[in-house]
């Protein structure tokens, strides 16, 4: 662990494999219902191929762009990422009750998955500016906490409370790694439990969701249909699962499979050995964007690490809890697995960000200099003796 492209290659191990598990689960769980809907198995997984292909280079392009450029990009990231919400808050595409996309052309977009990267960027972009001036609460929560709030209002306003709730964790979390005094938490989760209550007061179906996520078998055709349903899938998969392609649950009775409920699937095929390793790696992400974050000189690159590692953690853990009915159903996908371009493309883009702050560690940067000067040089022609006869 203390090689120096330890976190380098920790990271790219983990997203290549989740991306591998990804496809292959996003094609079993999603076959029934494409040939359903569509008459051809594989239409879901090839379009979700075709994220992947364009996120990669992406991610690529990410990886190599200088934190000096990704900076300047804060702002205007920022800016658009407000205008789409605010765009989606007012014409935006109700599916599934939550007004949360937005057609663009040919294209349906999320702007709230765009928006979790550009909030993060803004706020480790703000706090690296006000790195020595982090001590007043003042400096701390201006202009940060005002402008998540303002995101996560227009959210709120499309009843996308799931997403809601991963905009609060980034906040909080960015606050946590500046340094926030413990009473500012606290206030901050009496608020939200507050308006999360209140919301869930005002909307008799989410009402019946979080009333019900605890034992689902109480409204077995209602709303614990698909919480029961996926613990059925789960509990089902024993050790090492049915075999890819066996999962029962997938021909129709668990809805939305291969997007918020693919971890089921997963758990049904491949076992409690699948979902472990699906978990460990995303662990592993997050210990080697962790230890990048702590080493680093750069402020920026050590909120920003930080910034995503509570995003795609938090996103992971809401996913998982939900599956588990541990938590209310919220329509949160699962990072890099789950069905999606809105949700694939910045995840790639962030985990590419993470993968370029890897590779400019120092010791890193010397080991891939060294590996690029040695496969110039290549290995030497032996001498035949051809020339000195001559």
């Amino acid at each position: 662990m203390s090689r120096p492209l330890t976190n380098y290659y920790l990271l790219l191990g983990s997203i290549a494999l989740l991306l591998t598990i990804g496809l292959l689960m996003v094609l079993s769980s999603s076959s029934v219902d494409a040939y359903q809907r569509f008459g051809d198995s594989y239409a879901t997984v090839k379009r979700q191929l075709l994220w992947v292909v364009v996120g990669v280079p992406l991610a690529w392009a990410a990886s190599r762009v200088s934190p000096l450029w990704v900076r300047r990009l804060a702002y205007p990231a920022f800016s658009v990422s407000l205008a789409l919400l605010l765009l989606t808050a007012f014409i935006g595409v109700e599916v599934n009750g939550n007004k949360n996309w937005v057609v663009i052309g040919p294209l349906q977009i999320q702007p709230s998955e765009i928006a979790k990267l550009s909030l993060i960027i803004w706020a480790a972009h703000i706090y690296a500016n006000k790195d020595r001036r982090l001590r007043s609460l003042h400096e701390m929560m201006v202009p940060v906490v005002p402008g998540m709030l303002l995101a996560t209002g227009l959210v709120v306003a499309g009843r996308d409370l799931g997403t809601a709730l991963v905009f609060f964790a980034i906040l909080v979390g960015m606050l946590w790694v500046v340094g926030a005094p413990a009473r500012l938490f606290v206030l901050c989760l009496s608020v939200v439990s507050v308006v999360a209550l209140g919301l869930a007061a005002t909307d008799p179906e989410r009402l019946e969701r979080i009333t019900t996520f605890v034992d689902p078998f109480k409204d077995y055709h209602g709303t614990g249909w698909q919480p029961a349903h996926g613990l059925y899938a789960m509990s089902s998969g024993g050790i090492f699962g049915q075999g890819i392609g066996a999962s029962q649950q997938k021909w129709g009775t668990l809805p939305e499979a291969h997007t918020d409920f693919i971890f089921a699937v997963l758990g049904e095929e491949l076992g409690l050995v699948g979902t472990l390793l699906v978990i460990g790696l995303f662990l592993a992400i997050a210990y080697a964007t962790l230890r990048i974050g702590r080493e680093t000189k750069d402020p920026f690159v050590r909120y920003c690490s930080f910034g995503i590692v509570v995003w795609l953690l938090g996103q992971m853990m809401i996913n998982v809890g939900m599956v588990l009915a541990l938590l209310p159903v919220i329509g949160i996908p699962l990072p890099l697995v789950s069905y999606g371009g809105s949700s694939l493309l910045p995840t790639l883009i962030a985990l590419g960000l993470v993968v370029g702050f890897a590779r400019r560690e120092p010791a890193a940067a010397r080991a891939l200099a060294q590996r690029r000067r040695t496969r110039g040089v290549g290995p030497r022609p032996r001498s035949t003796g051809l020339s000195a006869r001559r």
